[in-house]
């Protein structure tokens, strides 16, 4: 059986690294996968969405499609053995980017929708 480590790396209260469970480490991972910009991992330099990037585009209904295709496409591309996304959506307002994921996890069948925040007060 694998482990999931908690991200970010923690200890627990036993002194020992922390365990993530499933559904905890699966939405770490899509975490990393909206606010890792392609070409900051050095031995994976097309990993993560670009989704960053939004508050500096122009608003316009084609921006939000094209948004919304390119994350959905980059969280099939590395978290498609875990996951099968319904639906993204990404609100920029000011420096506060808000994004909601709708997924399925593939070996529970178990529908989450989880909120992620960048930038400004959280």
């Amino acid at each position: 059986m694998a482990t999931n480590l908690y991200f970010p790396y923690q200890l627990d209260g036993r002194g020992r690294t922390r365990q993530a469970t499933t559904a905890e480490y699966v939405r770490q991972l899509v975490e990393q996968v909206l606010f890792t910009s392609p070409g900051e991992r050095v031995n994976l330099p097309d990993f993560g969405s670009g989704l960053l990037q939004i508050p500096f585009a122009p608003n316009s209904l084609e921006m939000a499609a094209a948004t919304q295709f390119t994350v959905q496409g980059a969280l099939q591309k590395w978290l498609g053995h875990s996951i099968k996304v319904l639906s993204v959506t990404a609100d920029s307002v000011n420096e506060k980017l808000t994004v909601t994921v709708t997924y399925v996890l593939l070996n529970t069948g178990v529908t989450e929708v989880q909120t992620f925040v960048a930038g400004g007060a959280q």
